[in-house]
């Protein structure tokens, strides 16, 4: 299953229809938690689904809207003996301030730290990973430097390209059964190629763009995604702002779906000062091109959308 849970839409305070962040994203036999703000487990109640099938939680920085619902997220699954790895990333600068958090959870899981980056902040020219060869923190989990008021990381997490093989090709080379697993193992058993009984399968993109103001690392994290979710703190009117804050405004969001080929946009993490997102929504899908975009409500739920065909927008610069 990939499916995309909004647990909280809320930036720096909950409303009374807003929770503060919080994400989770079931990837196969993965479920990712990004930023859990205050009340995360309680909204994990509400949507119907368990910590304690989490396996990575990725804070894109140490705000508290960000990441203070992390002790209670970790007490739940100690009482609910969650018995694998879990494993924490995080800007490394924010260290003292998760170890503080996870210090006043109940102990019990096998939480693994894993603090990342250390890189400077602050403006494009310092956009730290973003001058390098990309290297996975897990295996197709990317980050990249955004530009932020604190150190502050997007992720990208990356399906490995494939192919599909096609049964009437298969028939009409002759190939059965075991002959099936030998192909794809081996590339050309009896002088048949994968290539010939097969087409290209590009790997699905997911990205995880919170608080920052537009910058390299968000358009490489956004490249080619076929579900991008970025932070839309103000609307248009309010650009200045966003400036001053480091965030994006609504028709930046769309601006960065576009220029990434993006699939599906979803917005979130709306500032108290907007009872109603349906014009931030439309600004951001005035400038998003053939994105689709989507204004996010706390428990929302988004299916994965369907694979893009070979030779449209995906792969980009991480993989």
């Amino acid at each position: 299953m990939r499916e995309f849970v909004v647990l909280g839409t809320a930036s720096q305070v909950p409303t009374r229809t807003r929770n503060h962040n919080g994400y989770l994203l079931r990837w196969d036999d993965e479920d990712i938690l990004f930023d859990p703000g205050e009340g995360t487990q309680r909204q994990m109640i509400h949507a119907g689904v368990s910590t304690s099938r989490i396996t990575r939680i990725c804070l894109t920085h140490v705000h508290g809207d960000h990441c203070y619902g992390l002790p209670g997220v970790l007490s739940r699954m100690a009482l609910d003996k969650v018995d694998h790895p879990v494993n924490l990333h995080y800007p490394a600068s924010g260290d003292d301030v998760v170890r503080a958090l996870v210090s006043v959870s109940t102990p019990g899981i096998d939480l693994r730290l894993h603090p990342h980056g250390g890189f400077a902040y602050g403006g494009i020219e310092h956009a730290g990973p973003g001058h390098r060869a990309a290297e996975p923190i897990a295996p197709g989990l990317y980050v990249r430097a955004l530009d932020h008021r604190i150190e502050a990381y997007g992720y990208r997490l990356v399906e490995p390209d494939a192919r599909t093989l096609l049964p009437d090709r298969l028939a009409a080379a002759g190939i059965a059964g075991p002959d099936v697993g030998r192909l794809e193992r081996e590339g050309s058993p009896g002088g048949v190629s994968l290539a010939e009984v097969s087409v290209p399968r590009p790997g699905q993109r997911f990205a995880f763009v919170m608080d920052t103001a537009p910058c390299q690392g968000a358009e490489e994290l956004a490249e080619g995604a076929d579900l991008l979710v970025t932070e839309c703190t103000f609307s248009d009117d309010d650009a200045g702002l966003a400036s001053q804050f480091r965030h994006l405004t609504a028709g930046q969001a769309g601006e960065l779906a576009a220029s990434a080929g993006a699939g599906t946009l979803v917005l979130t993490h709306f500032s108290s000062r907007y009872g109603n997102v349906s014009p931030l929504a439309e600004q951001a899908r005035s400038r998003a091109g053939g994105t689709r975009v989507v204004a996010a409500n706390d428990l929302d739920r988004f299916a994965f959308p369907q694979r893009r065909a070979a030779g449209q927008a995906g792969a980009g610069l991480m993989e």
